[in-house]
């Protein structure tokens, strides 16, 4: 059945990956993006489908989202600012975007009688302490400004379906990667960020000794989550790991890169960053349970799909 979705930041790194699924599967899809970070070249695949409504606008002007929101079955809310870094350079920005950007789409929900609200949390919530892997039902102990906001989104969104009833689906996300990720930016993800010095020939900046590891979650893995969680029954007031149940040292990319590119890469090591967590792993067994998530897409051949989506993007010259 055809149905009209929101998606907030769908001109971003995940929302456009969302939208594209979502578009395929013959929906109607209205994407709210300031286009502060997301851009118009990662819609280029939707042409001028009139399934695709696009408005210009920010999540932080409740008077927009209210209007995005109106006649809309699902809202997937991806806007936001995702850096820890950014974070810690700029909090109180992370509260503008991550918080009230976020209460303004659950407060437009209400209004309009949006059926469910599944939105974009953060690993980052459980912080930095040393059990592995990271379930939902442990306590969560933000260390940075990003995480602090992810969470406090979380309890908004709890509050919004206790109190007034509306339906809301949280999703973990464990360090996502894939096409379409910005790799140039000051606070770019570490794997486009890696792909790219390679490319250049360039040393590959590894902060601290590399031996942090991740869950690195390839977006295809995302954007089913997503699906699923819009019409879960038993899903409501619920967060989800979204992650692969693995994880990958920084030291680890540089050696899989090597193989792909058969040929030794240079690094460059600084200091480790402010609030970067040692380790994460995702138990993904509630959202198997609940959702029916099966991650598809192992890291090695999200890796591959990634180098493949860049090399397309560069000169021959950068080609090994």
């Amino acid at each position: 059945m055809k149905r009209r979705f929101l998606v907030t930041g769908g001109a971003g790194f995940i929302g456009s990956h969302l939208v594209e699924r979502l578009l395929a599967d013959g929906h109607d899809v209205r994407v709210l993006d300031d286009f502060s970070t997301g851009s118009l070249d990662n819609l280029a695949f939707a042409g001028r489908d009139p399934a695709l409504q696009l408005i210009r606008g920010d999540v932080r002007d409740l008077a927009c989202v209210e209007a995005a929101a109106a006649g809309v079955d699902v809202i997937f809310h991806q806007a936001a600012m995702r850096s820890v870094p950014r974070s810690v350079a700029d909090p109180l920005g992370a509260n503008d975007h991550n918080v009230t950007g976020t209460l303004h789409v659950f407060e437009s929900a209400r209004r309009h009688g949006v059926r469910r609200v599944v939105y974009a949390s953060s690993s980052s919530v459980y912080g930095d302490g040393p059990e592995l892997p990271k379930r939902e039902e442990q306590t969560p102990a933000p260390i940075s400004p990003y995480a602090a906001s992810k969470l406090t989104g979380e309890v908004y969104a709890s509050v919004w379906n206790r109190l007034y009833g509306l339906s809301t689906v949280g999703l973990r996300y464990f360090n996502v990667f894939g096409p379409r990720q910005d790799p140039e930016s000051e606070y770019a993800a570490v794997i486009p960020k890696f792909i790219l010095a390679a490319f250049a020939d360039a040393p590959l900046p590894i902060y601290g000794d590399g031996e942090q590891s991740r869950d690195f979650t390839y977006v295809d893995n995302v954007v089913q989550a997503n699906v699923l969680a819009a019409d879960a029954p038993t899903a409501s007031g619920h967060v989800f790991n979204v992650g692969c149940g693995d994880r990958v040292s920084l030291l680890d990319i540089v050696a899989k890169l090597e193989r792909r590119l058969e040929r030794p890469l240079q690094r460059r090591h600084s200091a480790a960053r402010a609030a970067d967590v040692r380790h994460t792993l995702a138990d993904v067994e509630k959202a198997r349970r609940i959702l029916g998530y099966a991650p598809a897409v192992g890291f090695d051949e999200g890796l591959r799909r990634t180098v493949e989506y860049f090399l397309t993007r560069h000169a021959a010259p950068l080609v090994p």
